[in-house]
Parts: structure tokens; C-alpha cells; sequence
């Protein structure tokens, strides 16, 4: 899927297998602690700001609505989380990890 805005072609994907779908988002959202709670902000590392806060817009509301589980780059560990509406803005939550040997 196309997520311009953070660069020229930034690029994201759906990955799915059997019932298991995952969104790989790189860099829509590089600090999910300031960009998710507040998508309008633009960061000076986006090549267009604008296209970034419309694509965060665009990317979140779609994870919200189809409740996908997302893979941020920045994110913290695990990595794994799902996003929830939070007043303006949108709630990061890491999903559960549970080692095994």
C-alpha cells in the first residue's frame, strides 16, 4: 500500500496467512508515543508533512476500524500492537508477549 509522506514511495504491506493478517507499517508512525496521540503533527524528517498527517489519518482509522494488528519499526517491545481511537488521536497498545522454550 502506498503511505507517502515520510518519504517518496514509502510503501507499507498486508500480510495475511490463513486467518492471521498483520499491517507492516514502517514509518507512518516513527514515534507512536508523540505521532499516534497527535497524527497532525508533522515531523521535520518527513519529506511532506502534509501527505504524512493524511496518510497517519488514513492508516490509523483503517486499524481501528478492521482491528488489525500492526508492526511498527519504532514501536516498542514486541513490536506487535493494536491501535485504538484515544479522544483526537489514536492509543498504541503493545500486543502480550509470552515467551516459550
Amino acid at each position: 500500500m502506498a503511505t507517502t509522506g515520510h518519504s517518496i514511495g514509502h510503501t507499507s504491506y498486508v500480510v495475511s496467512s490463513g486467518k492471521s493478517t498483520v499491517y507492516v507499517q514502517s514509518d507512518v508512525t516513527n514515534n507512536p508515543g508523540l505521532f499516534a496521540r497527535h497524527p497532525d503533527w508533522g515531523g521535520a524528517f518527513d519529506q511532506d508533512p502534509n501527505a504524512a498527517v493524511a496518510t497517519r489519518r488514513k492508516v490509523y482509522d483503517m486499524l481501528v476500524a478492521e482491528k488489525l494488528l500492526v508492526q511498527g519499526f519504532h514501536y516498542p517491545f514486541p513490536g506487535l500492537a493494536r491501535v485504538e481511537k484515544a479522544g483526537s488521536g489514536y492509543r498504541v497498545v503493545p500486543a502480550s508477549w509470552h515467551p516459550t522454550l
